[in-house]
């Protein structure tokens, strides 16, 4: 019993660290989750590429979904194990959500091995990622807005107190990123840093709530880079030529949208820095069973 998903990456809208309301968009970089299931209650995980990456997230999500959905699909959940392979092209530690698409993509896989796919409510399949990423410590907010853009595609709008979804659009953007050598876990980010930007957070998230996406972008990369202390360089470099342009999550990866001219012009001062620049795009369509 094999299931098989993918799920797309995200950028950043609004950080939820200040308020814990946020907002994110999908973008066209994915992770592939395959799950076996097996019947000796054995597990084993693995992330491509990365043999020494901590698994627990995975793992985590896979125990829970077959925990939550086994016995809908007739099973003796005690004796259920699992084998669990991740692929992905979205980096690790950069704030372009890998934990939330790698999240995504196990439970849907395992839902697809259970086949219970299509008794699940996609929200409530987020849900269930956002609750093994506490599990996993790898999360400070839980991360509801990273998990449901992931998840259901387009803009996203969340209260992540509640896990409640506030609002979704589709959008069509063309998106610019960069993506410095250094690496950034969110659980290690000083949450107490950002107490001082809880009004810039707020006035983010009503822009947002008001469609008014990239100017909540760039009100949040500036208060957000001054809270975590990143440069403000690249910001700047995307300016006045960006539809918005932000820190992504906690960072390290900046997250510019607009036109292509604009992203042309972007994608040259950022290839000056050190790092990786990627010219990708916004995804209407979530996380699917492939």
């Amino acid at each position: 019993m094999e299931g098989r998903a993918v799920a797309p990456g995200a950028g950043t809208i609004v950080n939820a660290l200040a308020t814990e309301r946020g907002s994110a968009f999908a973008i066209d970089v994915e992770t592939v989750a395959t799950v076996e299931l097996t019947d000796d209650g054995t597990v084993s995980s693995e992330i491509a590429d990365a043999p020494s990456a901590d698994t627990t997230l995975i793992e985590r999500t896979a125990r829970l979904a077959i925990d939550r959905f086994g016995a809908d699909a007739g099973m003796d959940v005690d004796s259920i194990g699992f084998r669990v392979r991740t692929e992905s092209d979205v980096p690790i530690a950069s704030g372009l959500k890998s934990s939330s698409a790698a999240a995504n993509a196990t439970v849907l896989a395992t839902l697809d091995a259970l086949g219970v796919t299509a008794d699940v409510d996609p929200v409530d399949a987020a849900r269930l990622g956002v609750e093994a990423a506490r599990d996993a410590g790898v999360t400070v907010t839980g991360a509801f807005d990273d998990a449901s853009a992931s998840m259901l595609g387009g803009v996203t709008v969340t209260d992540n107190r509640s896990d409640e979804l506030l609002s979704r659009e589709t959008v069509d953007w063309e998106v610019c990123l960069y993506t410095p050598p250094e690496r950034a876990y969110s659980v290690d980010v000083d949450a107490d840093a950002c107490d001082s930007i809880v009004s810039m957070a707020e006035l983010s998230t009503e822009l947002a709530l008001d469609a008014r996406y990239g100017e909540a972008m760039t009100v949040n990369g500036f208060a957000y880079c001054g809270a975590l202390e990143y440069p403000t360089g690249p910001l700047i470099d995307a300016l006045p030529q960006a539809d918005g342009v932000s820190l992504s999550g906690t960072g390290p990866s900046y997250v510019a949208i607009g036109g292509p001219d604009a992203l042309d012009s972007i994608e040259t001062a950022w290839g000056e820095r050190p790092g990786t620049v990627r010219r990708t795009k916004t995804r209407t369509d979530g996380a699917t069973v492939v």
